[in-house]
């Protein structure tokens, strides 16, 4: 049975400095992430484990079956990739957002808008560095936005492999969530499937 990679964001506990000895943690969201996640890959025949990329965001991209749930600002290697999409980027101003340069408009988390339970995420398969094939990248303005995403992959993914197969493309989401409970509500794309030639 093939195995799917899902490397998660590290970080050290409690604010604590790496002269502290602290533990490396992973958010809530992102362990709930994978296990929607393994549940949708079990689901077409496939079994998953996760790994946790260290605090320093050192991961290697090179793999097949790779899923990265990781901020581009925990990642200097993903950030990298990522300045590759001409169509969709992150921009901070008063607060991280991200922009979609084809349409010049900006998505703003409705979290930091208006303190509303809500939050915009990225969806996309982007390029190894080896150049040898890509991976799945999901990410969010906070890391509820990743959970947006993933619930956005569980409600429709048979329809955005009909129209992307597996060719690179990105696209952001935009979801809602119950506030106590961190469940995502419900999820839907706001901008095109954008596909990277090459």
């Amino acid at each position: 049975m093939d195995m799917v990679t899902v490397s998660v964001a590290g970080m050290y506990e409690g604010g604590k400095g790496p002269d502290q000895h602290p533990s490396e943690v992973v958010t809530r969201e992102d362990l709930n992430n994978f296990e929607h996640l393994r549940k949708l890959v079990i689901g077409m025949k496939l079994d998953a484990q996760y790994e946790v990329i260290p605090p320093t965001g050192i991961v290697n991209l090179n793999r097949d079956n790779h899923v990265v749930i990781c901020g581009p600002r925990r990642s200097p290697i993903v950030a990298q990739v990522l300045e590759g999409d001409d169509s969709l980027r992150f921009e901070k101003d008063t607060a991280w957002h991200l922009v979609d340069q084809v349409a010049g408009k900006k998505y703003r988390s409705p979290f930091d808008e208006d303190g509303s339970a809500g939050d915009i995420g990225y969806l996309g398969r982007l390029p190894r560095p080896d150049s040898k094939g890509t991976f799945l990248y999901i990410v969010g303005i906070h890391a509820i936005g990743a959970s947006g995403v993933v619930h956005y992959l569980e409600n429709n993914l048979a329809e955005l492999y009909r129209d992307v197969r597996t060719r690179r493309f990105s696209t952001l989401i935009s979801c809602r969530y119950d506030p106590k409970t961190l469940e995502v509500l419900e999820s839907r794309r706001v901008t095109p499937l954008y596909r990277h030639e090459g």
